[in-house]
């Protein structure tokens, strides 16, 4: 910590900020940040939009479901799985005793999508070992995190958490105050659409057609016969046989441009959403342009170029946070991406013919991965394809 750091904490000048800057949660306090559509976004707000929702819940939910394991290195070189290091359990299996870990990572996931600082967890230690991972909820205990010389600092309330004690998923912002602000013009964009395209069908308000009444009449009689009409066809009762007098004329309205071009903002937005949040359309369920050739693509796309980097930050912060300097020298926690064949039976059981075959795994490690018993003479690295070998259980 600079001099300069120091005599800004010594009085207390490092926890108060510019006006012209002020925090994230000020927006909070004063109805939530301001933007050109006039609607507030917030992370509660944007949750209730769709396409945020989806895009949220694809990549929070991913998170959630790849196991992670804690790799060692041996005396040979090899990094083998470890079960036996405080933190395997918290990561593979539960958090705490409440929640699991897979809930965990999905929660944090999630909390850093939406916040402006990220998503946290307390990381309680016995006897100088990791034994619980708690969140922190940001509705109900927000983290306040000051940045001196580039250095965080913690808090929650008025008191203070040392920095080895906090797990922290930094929110992916460039300006610190989160995705939802960075897009919040996109988001409320989508969200004037949906809300114009609810108030607009609420009660079959889109006109399909018009009533033309003859003769001269008063504006009374008009407006009489526009409730008699509603009464009788809209709302619940939109799309019935409409009964006309004989002194009134039907005339049907067909779809016209500017339902076209409504109809084009809303995929728009959706699109820009998926760019936000660095999603393909198709997860989105935005499928004009998805066809059986470029599904997979899509998939192995939000992997490489979505997931991979969420990945990279929890890797990164659990080897800082939760093993010691000497550790992280034969330590490495591993999030495991082929989880995601499971889905698909006839890929995994491609992939693992082709690892037997090539003698990157032997067939008990191939029998492992869908928890099959493995079989004598299983252990051996040999190419099934060249060699003849009797399989016993």
């Amino acid at each position: 910590m600079s001099v300069t750091s120091k005599l800004q904490k010594l009085f207390g000048l490092e926890t108060k900020g510019a006006l012209a800057s002020p925090e994230p949660w000020l927006f909070e306090l004063f109805g939530g940040l301001p933007n050109a559509s006039g609607v507030v976004v917030t992370p509660r707000t944007a949750m209730e939009c769709a396409p945020v929702h989806c895009a949220v819940q694809a990549i929070s939910e991913a998170m959630g479901q790849l196991p992670v394991q804690i790799l060692k290195l041996d005396a040979s070189g090899a990094k083998q799985p470890d079960t036996d290091h405080p933190a395997y359990s918290l990561l593979h299996d539960a958090a705490n005793d409440w929640t699991s870990a897979a809930q965990f990572r999905e929660q944090l996931t999630r909390d850093a999508l939406l916040y402006p600082h990220g998503g946290f967890a307390f990381i309680n230690r016995v006897d100088g070992k990791p034994f619980e991972l708690i969140r922190y909820n940001p509705e109900l205990n927000p983290v306040v995190v000051q940045y001196i010389d580039s250095e965080p600092f913690y808090r929650v309330g008025d008191q203070p958490i040392p920095r080895q004690n906090i797990l922290h998923i930094p929110s992916p912002s460039l300006n610190g105050r989160g995705l939802v602000n960075e897009g919040r013009e996109a988001i409320g964009l989508a969200i004037t659409l949906e809300r114009h395209a609810g108030r607009l069908f609420a009660n079959g308000a889109r006109p399909s057609g018009l009533l033309s009444l003859k003769g001269t009449l008063t504006p009374d009689a008009l407006t009489k016969a526009k409730a008699s009409f509603q009464a009788s066809h809209g709302g619940n009762n939109s799309g019935g046989t409409a009964v006309v007098p004989a002194d009134a004329a039907w005339q049907s309205l067909t779809f016209t441009s500017v339902d076209a071009q409504f109809m084009e903002m809303r995929n728009f937005a959706i699109n820009e959403i998926a760019r936000l949040y660095r999603v393909p359309p198709s997860l989105l369920f935005q499928l004009e342009r998805v066809t059986h050739t470029n599904a997979e693509q899509l998939g192995r796309e939000f992997l490489n170029y979505c997931l991979m980097s969420w990945i990279a930050r929890f890797e990164g912060e659990f080897l800082l946070k939760l093993f010691t300097p000497e550790e992280r020298k034969l330590y490495t926690p591993r999030f495991q991406t082929d989880e995601f064949l499971r889905a698909d039976f006839l890929a995994q059981m491609e992939a693992l013919g082709k690892g037997v075959a090539s003698r990157i795994i032997n067939p008990n490690e191939a029998r492992d991965k869908i928890d099959l018993a493995p079989y004598v003479g299983g252990e051996k690295f040999e190419n099934p394809n060249t060699t003849t070998a009797t399989l016993t259980v």
